[in-house]
């Protein structure tokens, strides 16, 4: 087994100190994100991980993809009825991650989730490519499946079936909106003395803001 005691970096690259900082942290994010989308390293700034708790009460966490930010919060979209789907809709509630190593930060997200209107669903089902519509009614997320060739043979009959036509949205795949209550930002800085500031919602839905020890 290879040891890994000697794999590390220095973090140099800035800085996160309060008098830099934005009052709201959805204007905050927005600028880490801008700067994130506009860096030519990083592929895909809007790559999030969503963390959920199941029923035997571990967290399971995979990457989705940030669909739209706006002052309430963040929208991605899924299948209600996969693993992530049914975790949501028991306890309405996940953590969402984003990384972005060559600008040394990361930000996490403590949210309650509700799912969007279906006309915002439908809005957005219709925006994306066909092939991904068909994908989203071929595939029963999170089931066992017998084969790759289940899912292929299903795709074609669809592809057939629409070739003419409009697909609609599944009733089961839709977008949730993550409100969140707590936001950490993380920067990383030289000899493990990180900067992370953390927005914290209060009842008067005021954010207050402090610094956590690295």
């Amino acid at each position: 087994m290879e040891n890994l005691h000697d794999k590390r970096k220095v973090y140099e690259k800035s800085q996160l100190l309060e008098n830099q900082i934005k009052g709201n942290p959805m204007e905050q994010f927005r600028d880490w994100y801008l700067e994130a989308q506009e860096h030519p390293d990083v592929s895909e700034a809007n790559a999030m991980s969503v963390s959920t708790v199941e029923n035997d009460g571990c967290p399971r966490t995979r990457m989705v993809l940030l669909k739209s930010y706006t002052w309430e919060g963040f929208v991605f979209y899924t299948n209600y009825e996969s693993r992530k789907g049914r975790a949501i809709e028991q306890r309405h509630q996940a953590c969402l991650h984003f990384f972005w190593p060559h600008l040394e930060r990361q930000i996490i997200i403590k949210a309650n989730l509700q799912r969007l209107a279906e006309n915002l669903s439908d809005g957005y089902f219709q925006s994306r490519p066909k092939g991904s519509q068909l994908g989203a009614v071929v595939s029963p997320q999170s089931q066992i499946i017998p084969d790759r060739n289940f899912l292929e043979e299903k795709l074609k009959n669809l592809e057939r079936a629409y070739e003419d036509k409009e697909v609609p949205r599944p009733a089961n795949w839709g977008g949730y909106l993550a409100k969140p209550y707590e936001i950490e930002f993380w920067q990383g800085r030289p000899n493990r003395l990180h900067d992370r500031i953390i927005y914290e919602l209060q009842e008067d839905f005021d954010w207050k803001i402090s610094r956590l020890a690295p």
